[in-house]
């Protein structure tokens, strides 16, 4: 995990709270990448997500915004867990 990039988050519009779960999915999709996470922490972040970020549109911005700053698609990580069983680790 890098940290020479800035995470695309909507400071002006979601909580201190929001902004630390939209984080956590973050960080879960990187080592999703990088070295494997559970399914079900990553779906639990993601149903997090959505209901912070509940516009598609919006979110296929912040996840391009995402994969342009860490190379790692959201779009990709979420489909590959919903295609692995509980109990899986989602590894891309």
């Amino acid at each position: 995990m890098s940290a020479d990039y800035n995470y695309p988050l909507d400071t002006e519009h979601w909580s201190t709270e929001e902004i630390i779960d939209v984080v956590n999915l973050y960080n879960l999709v990187e080592k999703a990448n990088e070295s494997g996470v559970k399914r079900e922490d990553l779906m639990l972040a993601y149903t997090r997500f959505k209901q912070i970020v509940p516009s598609k549109s919006e979110e296929k911005t912040l996840g391009a915004e995402f994969e342009q700053q860490s190379g790692y698609s959201l779009y990709k990580t979420i489909k590959a867990a919903r295609n692995a069983s509980d109990g899986d680790i989602v590894k891309l």
